[in-house]
């Protein structure tokens, strides 16, 4: 397989509703099984928390994009919320 580095991302230049709902879900898995916050925030769900650390982009996340011919880009989340 061949991986892309370079700056052009594959498909859309945000992050899709697809990846947020992903990431908000494990992340929100992640703190109901007892992973500290990465933000002081007096949200109660883990959910809400979730949701804020996306929006605050403190999550060191990367979006993994592939395509039909087996190539894939790794994408810092940072670049796709900006």
């Amino acid at each position: 397989m061949e991986v892309i580095n370079e700056k052009k991302i594959i498909g859309p230049s945000k992050l899709t509703k697809y990846e947020k709902a992903r990431i908000i879900g494990a992340r929100a898995l992640q703190i109901s099984m007892g992973a500290p916050p990465l933000i002081m925030t007096s949200a109660k769900s883990p959910i809400e928390i979730a949701e804020e650390e996306l929006k605050e982009k403190v999550l060191p996340i990367t979006i993994r994009r592939k395509l039909p011919d087996g190539r894939y880009q790794d994408i810092p989340i940072k670049w796709l919320l900006e």
